[in-house]
């Protein structure tokens, strides 16, 4: 019987692992099932363009059917289990997919670390509905708003999807000339904490010439429907923030339905442990992306980016095939090749390789920006579908 792969997830590790395998198995060797609760390929990271113009949807969705192959099949179900023991993905509808080696790239979800009302009222950005769902919102609160009684949007978490979002919020404001008010808020003393102090002067500069206001140094702690409250606790009372329309984009940790697979995890974030190879602590088993924590070596995990997704679904869809045909797996070093972020029209470049200048902005920022969503694109679809898409990123 051929050897039956099973890939999990259509983000950016599971669209391009499938590329990388259908590229690499030969014919007999494998027969592939793709399985994703979304018939399409979502370009995740520049999702933040549907907040300003909800038209652009077409240009940031992809047919799976464009992806894969006719050779391989698709299943489109939510996965809510893993049988390890059985070697089956179980679905929501109650469809069951065996496995003889299976790749997890379901991707991850919005960390709200315990803070008191914030997943009962904000929105996160994690997917085309949540872009949807906050032009929508952000729309209506501008429609109820005037000059002297503006609407506000609270975007807390200063990281690089925070800081997207609060840029595409102001392009929407400045669009239709609504009235609408922007706090970035980041509980650390920094906005894209933890970056080079170049890179976050560069990228607070364009918020501040938006008109986004930015808090730094105190966290969320709690939210209720009408206002976030920062700081507080030893006695202080916190400080009171009311808002309109609230996006919470703080951090990430793993998909709830793989709390009862029986892979080892880490217990704070239910991500599965991975090797440079991909492998789990079940050898029929790989994870990648943010799904997993990928060994780096010294202690060290890959980060939870696009580009990390990018270089790492390469390896891991060629792994699969090597594990069919009984190779031995290469293994995966992430190299960062730079950074860029939008802010609203304008982007920050910073550490690009092959470029000479550390951290710029202006056109040649924007351009890049745009190009490296169309190449991905390019990559796993066509490059027609690049070229109409390159104008919207």
């Amino acid at each position: 019987m051929t050897t039956q792969v099973v890939v999990v997830g259509s983000g950016y590790a599971g669209a391009g692992a499938v590329k990388a395998f259908e590229d690499e198995v030969g014919a007999g060797e494998a027969e592939l099932t793709w399985v994703s609760e979304h018939d399409y390929h979502l370009v995740l990271h520049e999702v933040h363009r549907v907040i300003r113009n909800p038209a652009v949807e077409s240009k940031l969705t992809i047919p799976v059917d464009e992806i894969m192959s006719d050779r391989s099949t698709f299943v489109e179900g939510r996965v809510v289990n893993v049988d390890t023991d059985e070697r089956a993905v179980e679905t929501a509808d109650g469809e069951t997919v065996p496995y003889d080696y299976l790749l997890l790239a379901v991707g991850s979800t919005t960390a709200f670390f315990g803070i008191d009302g914030l997943r009962a009222h904000a929105h996160q950005l994690k997917s085309l509905g949540d872009a949807q769902a906050i032009h929508d919102d952000v729309s209506d609160a501008a429609a109820e708003a005037t000059r002297s009684d503006p609407a506000t949007v609270v975007v807390g978490g200063a990281g690089l999807s925070g800081i997207q979002t609060a840029g595409e919020v102001a392009e929407y404001r400045d669009i239709h000339r609504a009235p609408i008010d922007i706090v970035l808020v980041e509980g650390l003393d920094e906005i894209f904490p933890g970056n080079d102090p170049a890179i976050q002067g560069a990228l607070r500069q364009r918020l501040e010439e938006a008109d986004v206001e930015i808090r730094t140094g105190d966290f969320i702690s709690k939210a209720d429907e009408d206002a976030v409250y920062l700081g507080g606790g030893d006695d202080e009372e916190p400080t009171e923030l009311p808002y309109d329309v609230l996006v919470w984009t703080g951090g990430v940790t793993g998909q709830q339905e793989l709390e009862g697979v029986t892979l080892d995890k880490d217990e704070r974030s239910n991500r599965v442990f991975a090797g440079a190879d991909f492998t789990t602590s079940d050898d029929r088993v790989f994870a990648i992306g943010d799904t997993a924590l990928v060994d780096q070596g010294d202690d060290d995990v890959a980060p939870p980016t696009a580009q990390a997704a990018w270089q790492a679904a390469e390896v891991a869809g060629e792994n699969l095939a090597r594990a069919a045909r009984g190779a031995p797996l290469r293994t995966w070093t992430h190299e960062d090749k730079g950074t860029v972020i939008s802010v609203g029209e304008e982007a920050v470049a910073h550490d690009v390789v092959g470029m000479p200048i550390d951290t710029f902005g202006g056109t040649p920022a924007k351009l890049l920006k745009k190009a490296i969503a169309s190449r991905w694109i390019a990559k796993v679809s066509s490059t027609g579908r690049a070229i109409g898409a390159f104008g919207d990123m």
